[in-house]
């Protein structure tokens, strides 16, 4: 409480004599009078609202909850309606300040939990104004609202100014006077969409997915990924609780609104453990400059954190340039398809449109060719499309990304899947993935892909770390599909299974996992339950043909050949109409012991540079009995794989 107490001769509230003025912004506000002043003219603001305002800058940068204000303003005998006076007090503040609810500069609302002041504030000394009486003085008490209370609220409200004043010392103690927290990790929750369109949620979610792009540059930091902090979207967890899950100093809360072509951010800094307001700050711009409003935030939370940029990586925050507003808006479109559903056909090929509608509208965004390559290398890697059909239209998407941007470390670690898994080069592929990982430091798809290829080619050890650098960058399910795909390549079935049983908990609706897991469990000899993940990954992907596949081998080596023949047949019709990874054909071929024609297909699936070949040949069970047949070793040495 700030020392407001009742004076025994009127039995009103007044103002305990304390010689202490609250300065922020153009406004004062004196303790000991009771008054709100900017500029020097006082402001309209009387009764409870000035002995909120009061409360909140005495806890400045720290959240206020509803139930201290109850008890602080609001005593426990008084019947009044608390919300409808609460939203009243803090509407009033709002006016005088010229404050905005969605655009917060002095007031933040914490829904359900209540309020925090995040501008800074500082304490200067008023002036004391003493009357002689004889050879006493007294100070002037200044007079706040009439409230007629009992004669005994005296005596409580006095304790309440000893704990308010302790309660400022502290504040002053502890704010004021302490440095800012480290900050040397930091997670960028989901921005709000403040405009009042439930359709624009794409928008906030896009613009929470490119600062934390911006922000994954900083090497100082250590910066979530997307797919960990989503999961907070809409969370009533309090920050440090969040903090912990994700193992974080910093905290970056933060609202969009958006209005025709005119975006808003409102970002602010707070030290997660403690929930401390470090810092806030509103940014305005037309959606054809929303890459430089990007670059802005991402510089002035770098700065707050004392992250140090170099100067390549000040450079590439100045280059941001403009972008077609209707170009950005189709690429955010295509984004959250491709981040959300990026294993599935349908959502793929409708961020493919959007990324082609991005270049149609606007033919100099980099960004959006690079997620159109994106696009192409995922429809292929999930068999929706060919090989033959993928690859050069997105090989193009890139040359094209790089020479407009050559900083896009999404781009180049898309070069590296390239490289690998079309190309077959497998000495140009670790380069372009360290490349991405020293453009963006925090990017933790680089680091994911850089783990999975390490293992396909062996490298055990590094591979292992960094899948253990990826799940700290990202502690969500992208992370464990890495770990997943990594022990598969390493064929350490155990550790497969250990790493899908937690991505299955963690992502059931993810067909991957389930997939993976019946693999650990056919490697470790349990067909059966391979069996039945095998039929829940063909389920939750509405038919992918690798689960597809394995299932027909499963039933093979369990004696239903004729299930297995089922299968065969199916692809073998589809085949006709429309693409069927020859490489697939030739496991179920392998399952069923015909030797013969199961190479007659892997040697299609070789003409064709199958993907499935980069991606299978070392690690696929499915193919074990051809392993010793000099046809395969003579298939290994065409394909080039490292020995």
């Amino acid at each position: 409480m700030i020392g407001f107490t009742e004076h025994p001769e009127v039995g009103m509230p007044t103002l305990a004599p304390a010689a202490r003025v609250l300065r922020f912004d153009t406004f004062e506000l004196d303790l000991r009078a009771g008054e709100l002043r900017k500029r020097g003219v006082k402001l309209r603001l009387q009764g409870q609202p000035v002995q909120l305002l009061a409360i909140l800058l005495q806890s400045a940068g720290n959240l206020v909850t509803r139930e201290e204000l109850r008890s602080q303003l609001w005593l426990a005998d008084t019947f009044v309606d608390f919300d409808h006076s609460l939203h009243n007090a803090i509407g009033r503040i709002r006016e005088v300040l010229g404050d905005s609810t969605e655009i917060p500069r002095y007031i933040e609302t914490l829904p359900r939990r209540g309020y925090r002041f995040i501008a800074p504030v500082e304490e200067v000394q008023a002036p004391r104004i003493s009357e002689a009486n004889g050879n006493k003085t007294r100070e002037a008490v200044a007079v706040a609202t009439p409230t007629k209370r009992r004669a005994g609220l005296a005596v409580i409200l006095c304790f309440c100014v000893a704990v308010g004043l302790g309660a400022g010392a502290a504040w002053r103690h502890f704010y004021l006077k302490s440095p800012v927290p480290p900050i040397r990790s930091l997670a960028v929750l989901p921005m709000q969409n403040l405009s009042g369109d439930p359709a624009q949620e794409y928008f906030a979610d896009g613009m929470t997915d490119e600062l934390i792009t911006d922000l994954a540059k900083v090497s100082a930091l250590r910066v979530i990924s997307r797919t960990s902090v989503m999961r907070y979207k809409g969370s009533k967890k309090g920050l440090p609780e969040i903090a912990r899950e994700l193992n974080v100093d910093g905290i970056v809360e933060g609202s969009v609104m958006r209005s025709g072509n005119r975006v808003r951010i409102t970002a602010q800094l707070l030290h997660a453990p403690t929930d401390q307001h470090l810092w806030a700050e509103a940014y305005e711009r037309d959606l054809g400059d929303v890459l430089k409003l990007q670059s802005e935030v991402a510089q002035a939370i770098a700065k707050q954190v004392r992250g140090q940029l170099t100067p390549q990586q000040q450079a590439r925050f100045r280059s941001a340039g403009s972008v077609n507003p209707d170009a950005y808006e189709a690429y955010l479109r295509g984004r959250y398809y491709l981040s959300n559903q990026f294993t599935m056909g349908q959502p793929l090929n409708t961020a493919k449109s959007y990324f082609e509608e991005s270049i149609r509208k606007d033919p100099d965004f980099a960004l959006a060719y690079s997620g159109l390559a994106d696009s192409y290398v995922y429809l292929a890697f999930f068999r929706q499309l060919s090989p033959e059909a993928a690859y050069k239209p997105a090989k193009e998407a890139l040359r094209k990304a790089l020479e407009l941007d050559d900083s896009i470390g999404e781009a180049h670690d898309t070069l590296g899947q390239l490289s690998w898994r079309f190309e077959w080069n497998w000495n140009a592929a670790e380069p372009e993935f360290n490349h991405a990982i020293a453009l963006a430091p925090s990017y933790s798809c680089a680091h994911e892909d850089r783990a999975v290829y390490l293992s396909f080619i062996g490298r055990r050890a590094e591979a292992l770390a960094e899948i253990t650098r990826s799940r700290e960058l990202d502690p969500g399910p992208s992370s464990g599909m890495a770990e997943s795909a990594a022990y598969y390549q390493l064929r350490d079935y155990q550790s497969l299974v250990e790493a899908s049983r937690r991505g299955v908990v963690s992502s059931p609706n993810e067909w991957t996992q389930h997939y993976n897991l019946a693999i650990g469990y056919e490697g470790t000899g349990k067909l059966l339950e391979a069996i039945s993940e095998y039929q829940k990954a063909i389920e939750v992907s509405n038919g992918d043909h690798d689960a597809t596949a394995s299932l027909a081998h499963a039933f093979a080596a369990i004696g239903r050949r004729a299930e297995a023949k089922k299968i065969l047949h199916d692809f073998e019709r589809k085949s006709k109409s429309s693409y069927v990874s020859p490489y697939m054909i030739a496991t179920i071929y392998a399952g069923l012991g015909k030797k013969d024609k199961a190479f007659e297909f892997l040697e299609r699936a070789y003409q064709e540079r199958s993907l499935d070949i980069s991606w299978h040949i070392k690690a696929d069970l499915r193919i074990d009995n051809l392993r010793s047949d000099p046809r395969f070793q003579d298939l290994v040495r065409r394909v080039g794989y490292p020995q």
